[in-house]
C-alpha cells in the first residue's frame, strides 16, 4: 500500500485546516495509508480528522488555537521547541539577519521569522513515504523539505505569498526540495511565481475542497443568532488578526449607524486582536452594534441567517468562508484584493469594493437599501459555485505523484 504523509503547522479553526480535512476525506484509505503530523501538536479540529488517518503526534492538545488560552499554550510549545537542543542558538544568525531586514521594511512578523527554527528543532520522521505534503506555508514546508524522506514532495500555498511577507531570504532554497507546488487559486499561483519565477513549471492550481451537502445540512441545525434582532444582520467569519483588519469594516459600520440605519455586525472568530478590537468597538460607541461572537465549530446557521456576508481584508488566498457563504446563497461584499477578485464578479454574484471604510459603507448601503439586488446576488452566487466544486481531476493529479 502506498504511503502519504501530510504535515500542517496547527489544527486550529481556519481555512487551510478545513481544506486539509476535506482533502483527507477525499482519499481512499483502502488504496493509501495516510499519516498526519501537526508541527505544534495543537488544535481544536483534531476531532474532525477522519478515523482512518494515522496521527503521528503523541499527547495532542485539542485546545483552540486562536483563544487567549490557546495562544499561551502555543507560545509555550514554540519556546520549548526553540530551546530544544540549542536550536535557537544554531538558528540565531538566520533569525537576526531576517529580523534586521524586517525592521528595515517596517514589517516584523515573528511567526514567519521563527518557523524555520521550530521546524529545525523537531526530530525527523523515520518512515519513508511515497508522497509527502507540506499543506501550508512556513513551518510545515521547512520541515517536509529537510526532515522527511519521500519519493515525491508537494508544497501547498494558501495566501498571496510575497504580500503575506514570505520571501527567498526566509525560505533559504527550501522549494528546491519539492516536485510540485499547489496554489489554491490562479492569483495565489501568480503571487508565488512572482517570488519564484524559476518554479513556474511545477506550479499548479488545486482549489479548496468544500462539502456542499454537509454545509447545507449543518446550516439547518438548531443554532445561530439568539438576540431577536430585527434589523439588518451583517456577518464576517475569520480570525481576529492583522490581515483581516476588522477596524476598517467597523469604521464602515460606524458610518452607517450614524446615518440612522438599523443594523448589527457580527464577527465569528478568535485571534490575537480580540482585546484591541474590543477596545476599539467601545471607543466608537458600538458595543451594542458590533458583536465579537468568538469561534463557532458550526458557523453555517449564522451564515444562513445573515442578510449580508462581509469579507474585507488586506489580502487573501482563496477564502473558504466566501465559498461557504456562496454555497448558502448569501449576498457577499469583498474587498478588492488577490483571492477575492477570483471568487466574486462585481454586481453579478457579489460586490467588490475598495478596502476603505467609505468604500465598504457604500457597498453595504447599496445592498441594505435594495432587497431585490441582495436576492439576485445571493441566487447567482449559489448557482455559480455549484459549477466550480468538482475537484476529482485535481485529486487525481495529486495521487498520480504517488
Amino acid at each position: 500500500m502506498k504511503k502519504i504523509l501530510f504535515v500542517i503547522n496547527t489544527l486550529g479553526l481556519a481555512g487551510a485546516e478545513k481544506a486539509l480535512i476535506e482533502l483527507l476525506r477525499s482519499i481512499d484509505p483502502k488504496k493509501y495509508r495516510i499519516d498526519l503530523f501537526v508541527l505544534l501538536n495543537q488544535g481544536e479540529l483534531i476531532g474532525e480528522i477522519p478515523y482512518y488517518v494515522n496521527i503521528l503526534n503523541s499527547d495532542f492538545d485539542a485546545c483552540p488555537i486562536h483563544t487567549a488560552e490557546g495562544q499561551r499554550h502555543l507560545l509555550g510549545r514554540s519556546i520549548k521547541a526553540l530551546l530544544h537542543r540549542g536550536t535557537l542558538f544554531r538558528c540565531l544568525a538566520y533569525i537576526v539577519s531576517n529580523l534586521i531586514s524586517m525592521i528595515k521594511e517596517h514589517r516584523v512578523q515573528c511567526d514567519k521569522l521563527l518557523w524555520k527554527a521550530i521546524a529545525q528543532s523537531l526530530d525527523p520522521i523515520k518512515d519513508t513515504y511515497d508522497l509527502a505534503v507540506a499543506f501550508v506555508e512556513g513551518g510545515s514546508t521547512y520541515f517536509v523539505g529537510r526532515k522527511v524522506n519521500a519519493k515525491k514532495k508537494v508544497a501547498w500555498i494558501h495566501i498571496a505569498y510575497g504580500i503575506a511577507g514570505y520571501n527567498k531570504r526566509l525560505d533559504e532554497g527550501i522549494y528546491d526540495f519539492y516536485d510540485r507546488v499547489y496554489g489554491v487559486s490562479e492569483e495565489v499561483c501568480d503571487s508565488f511565481v512572482n517570488v519564484y519565477p524559476e518554479k513556474a513549471p511545477i506550479v499548479n492550481v488545486f482549489h479548496n475542497i468544500v462539502n456542499v451537502d454537509a454545509i447545507k445540512k449543518r446550516s439547518l441545525e438548531d443554532a445561530g443568532f439568539d438576540d431577536n434582532f430585527e434589523g439588518i444582520r451583517i456577518l464576517s467569519v475569520g480570525r481576529l488578526v492583522a490581515q483581516k483588519a476588522y477596524e476598517v469594516s467597523i469604521d464602515a459600520i460606524k458610518i452607517l449607524k450614524d446615518r440612522g440605519i438599523k443594523l448589527r455586525y457580527y464577527i465569528l472568530g478568535e485571534g490575537n486582536r480580540r482585546e484591541a478590537l474590543e477596545e476599539y468597538i467601545e471607543k466608537l460607541g458600538l458595543s451594542d452594534t458590533v458583536l465579537l461572537y468568538g469561534n463557532r465549530l458550526n458557523p453555517y446557521p449564522y451564515i444562513r441567517q445573515s442578510d449580508i456576508f462581509l469579507h474585507a481584508s488586506k489580502y487573501e488566498g482563496k477564502s473558504i468562508a466566501i465559498q461557504e457563504a456562496r454555497i448558502l446563497g448569501k449576498p457577499i461584499i469583498v474587498s478588492d484584493c488577490e483571492g477575492n477578485r477570483e471568487q466574486i464578479r462585481d454586481g453579478i454574484d457579489g460586490v467588490v469594493c475598495d478596502f476603505a471604510a467609505e468604500g465598504i459603507a457604500e457597498a453595504l448601503s447599496r445592498l441594505i437599501s435594495d432587497e431585490s439586488f441582495r436576492e439576485a446576488l445571493g441566487n447567482n452566487a449559489g448557482v455559480r459555485i455549484l459549477g466550480e466544486l468538482d475537484k476529482a481531476e485535481e485529486i487525481r493529479g495529486l495521487l498520480e505523484l504517488v
